[in-house]
């Protein structure tokens, strides 16, 4: 926070105030967020992705599509493998810690998640909807059966069911799969009781249901804020921006909320 540190600290003040006086919270986060863990994009991981395409000849989002998942799972997976080893041993940070101390405190705090690390849940957080689902979570694509793994490097690949030797695939949304309509129900209805204040961390927002929520919040009188250190498409539109990385910004928002509730 060092460029215009004066207009920073004056605008987390403001924020600051306005959540220590909400009910109800919405927090978007993204992968600016996951970052402050260490955790690269897919074009940053060792510099595989680096031009956008895999050695098999094709663009990553090609690669961990849903299309290639049923024509070729062994590309699939191969790809989704090499990400997981990338980003092993990587855990929450303080900005998801912030996150689930403020559900905490609000009456009603509520996530919404572009991210499939499942940082948030390791953080305290429950009221998380992951959009895109939790690569640590495996489904059958036979029997429906879920099973948590931490770590990928024990699968054989591509992995396959105890249960009934179906292929199993990460419970996550491929490129170009439909979003999952429990997750789109949950946001449906946590939007409907309204929001205070609406957060947008870590993410560029290019995607209609990560903006709508915040516009449509916004459009009824809630506060918006954004914390991104690159200006995105929102950023004209918010009621305040943060313009710095979200741990460190997260961190200090809690300092003043803190002092806001008499407890600093």
């Amino acid at each position: 926070m060092a460029a215009n540190e004066p207009d920073m600290l004056t605008t987390l003040d403001a924020v600051a105030r306005r959540l220590a006086t909400a009910r109800r919270a919405l927090f978007i986060t993204g992968a600016g967020l996951s970052a402050d863990s260490g955790l690269p994009t897919y074009r940053g991981v060792g510099g595989i992705y680096d031009d956008g395409v895999t050695e098999e000849g094709v663009p990553f989002e090609v690669a961990l599509s849903g299309d290639m998942f049923q024509r070729n799972p062994e590309v699939t997976w191969k790809h989704i493998a090499r990400i997981e080893s990338a980003t092993r041993g990587a855990c929450c940070n303080r900005g998801h810690e912030v996150l689930a101390a403020l559900e905490e405190r609000l009456e009603r705090g509520c996530l919404l998640t572009q991210n499939v690390d499942g940082f948030h849940h390791q953080a305290g957080s429950r009221n998380v909807i992951e959009i895109h689902g939790n690569v640590h979570r495996l489904r059958c694509t036979a029997c429906d059966r879920l099973k948590d793994v931490d770590d990928f490097s024990g699968l054989t690949m591509p992995p396959r069911c105890i249960r009934c030797a179906g292929l199993l695939r990460p419970d996550v949304v491929l490129f170009g799969e439909m979003l999952p309509f429990a997750a789109l129900d949950r946001l449906a209805a946590e939007s409907a009781e309204g929001f205070d204040i609406v957060f947008s961390i870590g993410t560029t927002g290019v995607f209609p249901y990560i903006t709508e929520p915040l516009l449509a919040a916004g459009r009824q009188g809630a506060m918006t804020v954004e914390i991104n250190p690159a200006e995105t498409e929102i950023s004209a539109v918010v009621d305040y921006r943060l313009p710095d990385r979200a741990a460190p910004v997260l961190g200090a928002l809690w300092d003043r909320f803190e002092s806001a509730h008499g407890h600093g």
